[in-house]
């Protein structure tokens, strides 16, 4: 059975102050000349060259300290191709300015943190290991609500970052980064649920009609998830929003007997990102 369920979160970019304008300068269109070539203005002139610096002047302010958040960390941008996820930087954490890091494909790559939220409620008190942590935005918030997180990726300046940012968060002594292979670490690993994120191979993944499983990385999803069973039958696998849903449930029947599943669209502030599919006991079992 699907359960289609939306995730939205309204926010205000931050971006450039407006400086406030000359309060000597006047309207062209008000200045005169006086006998002695001055210029000069009636009373009504004045009170209305006031009025109009006074408009102007307020307006201005107010977008200045609407805006006035984003401009301390604009240099955090690490290319132009990051640039549009920079402008999303408190969907995708909402500390950010209190010090969170991220490299390049963590841009583009980290789950908005209200989608992450989600997840993690569906994971309340038990242990989850995240297979591919990233720069922890999933394992910062498995963190906050779980009762313990392993978090894996095969980068170690991913994993530092991931460190770093649970520290920002303030999450990070109730998780363990490990440094590793995630398909050479599975059998090893116990925990209740295995949480799957993995690469999409970058922004371009936009321009496929319909996604598929074989283009995962760094192996196919049917590899994926069956080196996720190994560890447990309760799996969370967060894909793109133009996956092929056929085979999101094709996964249901690596298992014998076949798994229960459940298949989400994820949305932020309107926006459609991605769909999440719970297996077993994390998929909702109403009607």
């Amino acid at each position: 059975m699907k359960n289609y369920t939306s995730f939205l979160r309204k926010r205000t970019i931050p971006g450039l102050s407006l400086s406030p304008p000359d309060p000597e300068s006047h309207p062209p269109h008000l200045a005169r000349t006086s006998e002695s070539g001055k210029p000069s203005m009636t009373g009504d002139e004045r009170v209305a060259v006031q009025a109009s610096h006074s408009r102007r002047f307020k307006k201005r302010k107010r977008v200045k300290l609407k805006r006035s958040r984003g401009k301390r960390r604009e240099h955090a941008i690490v290319s132009p191709l990051v640039k549009k996820y920079w402008l999303q930087r408190y969907q995708l954490f909402s500390k950010y300015d209190e010090g969170v890091k991220l490299d390049e494909e963590g841009w583009y790559s980290v789950t908005p943190e209200e989608i992450a939220i989600s997840h993690a409620e569906r994971c309340r008190g038990r242990t989850v290991i995240d297979c591919f942590a990233g720069v922890g935005g999933n394992a910062i918030q498995f963190a906050i609500l779980c009762h313990h997180v392993v978090a894996i990726d095969i980068d170690p300046q991913k994993i530092a970052l991931a460190f770093h940012n649970a520290k920002v968060y303030g999450v990070a002594d109730r998780i363990d980064f490990v440094v590793g292979d995630f398909f050479q670490l599975a059998p090893s690993l116990k925990g209740d649920i295995a949480y799957l994120s993995p690469p999409w191979g970058g922004p371009s993944y936009k321009m496929i009609q319909q996604f598929n499983l074989d283009l995962l990385k760094p192996k196919d999803g049917y590899s994926v998830f069956q080196a996720a069973q190994r560890i447990t039958p309760n799996i969370i696998m967060f894909l793109p929003r133009n996956m092929d849903l056929n085979q999101v449930e094709e996964l249901s029947w690596l298992s014998s007997p076949p798994l229960h599943v459940e298949i989400e669209e994820n949305y932020v502030d309107g926006n459609f990102k991605g769909i999440t599919a719970y297996f077993s006991d994390v998929a909702s079992r109403q009607a």
